[in-house]
């Protein structure tokens, strides 16, 4: 009988603790959660922006990373501009005030002999565009969204 009564009383803790942690899932107007967009080649740099910027019309409260290497890096730097002529660097920087982080790859950087000082100052240079990606994926548990 006490047996039973240890395991009833298990079965009520354990239940209320499900049901705290069920009143503490957020509700439909956002919630934290964290994403990193993989861009490797910046042709879809436009299109990559319009997704984090919907995301965030969706969840202002997402925490977002575009990680780029190769050709992605292209668009932050500076001068880039997509293929209208409008420069990329004010989209970048409405982004960055809304909390997106941009990394440049630094094996890209020295790869192809670009100056990091050309790198827009919104964007963090990180060693390698693949393994930051990966990082955050395995250790931090973002989603990962390639546009």
């Amino acid at each position: 009988m006490v047996f039973f009564k240890k395991f009833v009383l298990l079965g009520v803790v354990l239940g209320l603790t499900g049901l705290v942690g069920c009143a503490t899932k957020p509700g439909k107007d956002g919630f934290s959660e964290n994403v990193v967009y993989h861009v490797n080649d910046s042709a879809v740099a436009g299109l990559a922006m319009n997704n984090v910027k919907n995301h965030l019309s969706a969840n202002p409260k997402a925490h977002i990373v575009v990680v780029t290497h190769g050709k992605g890096i292209d668009f932050l730097l500076e001068g880039a501009a997509d293929d209208k002529g409008n420069p990329y660097n004010i989209r970048v920087q409405e982004l960055k005030a809304k909390g997106v982080s941009f990394d440049v790859c630094n094996n890209t950087l020295v790869g192809r002999k670009i100056d990091p000082k050309t790198v827009l100052p919104e964007a963090v240079i990180v060693p390698s565009g693949v393994a930051e990606v990966s990082k955050l994926q395995s250790l931090e548990k973002y989603s990962y969204v390639k546009p």
